[in-house]
């Protein structure tokens, strides 16, 4: 198997951790990009490094705020400046849940700010390097709430659709230019976000809804006692093997990757694919060739 240089955002909790360990596991050179490497996340970043010594595998952690411009140019530079950044993965991401109306439009800026435009940040800084060597792999972690809708997860779904389109207008931008784009759907899976996930900042918009507040309350409980199952189509692992699988792959990726309950995303996909693909083919000749 080739080691491949990859870096890893939002790993310090969750699938990112998980994924983390996955990759260096499999043999592969693995930046760990996480906030307040020294604050914070000191403890994390010292037991990943621990981890990752007693068995001899290449897991860096590195310091990465997805949200500031500065610290992403500063972190991929780094590592270029050492090896060639071969995989990008955005996986970095919050997850709010609550009456749709009652999130202020300063809820949704922070919301987005991780979720799409902290993707963005990072792939544009990966993205002249990858060009330049006309090679790389984007791998986004979207959600099924990527492609349906559900009530009181009205922020989320708005953010991880605006990150689908984005990702999938960008693949047909570069795909000719040897950067494999995959966004990978993952169903529920039993991660921390589900514990004390961001909630509305409208208090006053709350209280006008009565009882209807409580349905916050009533999707997170039953994604607990769901997980509390321990069934193993809800384990986090699958994501991160999964993940593993398409680092691991050098040849054709598949746009998207669903895992997991898919929540009817494989009609959805498969229903909107001959479309998306008619579309696409319209448009070639008007499409410079890379």
């Amino acid at each position: 198997m080739t080691t491949k240089t990859v870096l890893l955002t939002g790993a310090s909790r969750g699938i990112g951790y998980l994924t983390a360990q996955t990759l260096a596991e499999a043999g592969h050179r693995v930046y760990a990009g996480m906030r307040e490497l020294a604050g914070r996340n000191a403890e994390t970043a010292a037991t990943l490094s621990q981890w990752a010594a007693e068995r001899g595998l290449e897991l860096i952690p590195v310091d990465l705020d997805v949200t500031d411009d500065g610290a992403v140019q500063s972190a991929v530079s780094m590592i270029e400046a050492r090896q060639p950044i071969d995989v990008l993965i955005n996986n970095a991401g919050v997850m709010p849940v609550g009456l749709t109306e009652a999130f202020t439009p300063a809820d949704a800026q922070r919301c987005f700010e991780v979720n799409v435009l902290g993707a963005m940040r990072c792939t544009r800084a990966v993205l002249p390097f990858m060009r330049g060597r006309r090679a790389g792999q984007l791998i986004h972690l979207s959600s099924t709430a990527g492609r349906v809708a559900i009530p009181y997860f009205g922020l989320y779904c708005a953010s991880k659709w605006a990150l689908e389109g984005y990702a999938e207008s960008l693949h047909y931008e570069i795909e000719g230019l040897g950067i494999r784009t995959t966004i990978v759907e993952p169903g529920g899976h039993r991660t921390d976000l589900v514990d004390n996930p961001p909630a509305p900042g409208d208090q006053n918009c709350l209280n006008s809804y009565d009882g209807m507040a409580d349905g916050r309350d009533n999707l997170l409980q039953m994604f607990h006692s769901l997980f509390d199952r321990g069934e193993e189509i809800n384990d986090a692992a699958n994501v991160a093997r999964r993940i593993a699988d398409l680092v691991a792959s050098d040849g054709p990726a598949p746009l998207r990757a669903p895992v997991g309950d898919d929540m009817g995303l494989l009609r959805i996909n498969a229903g909107t694919e001959e479309p998306q693909r008619d579309l696409i083919t319209a448009l070639r000749p008007m499409i410079p060739a890379a």
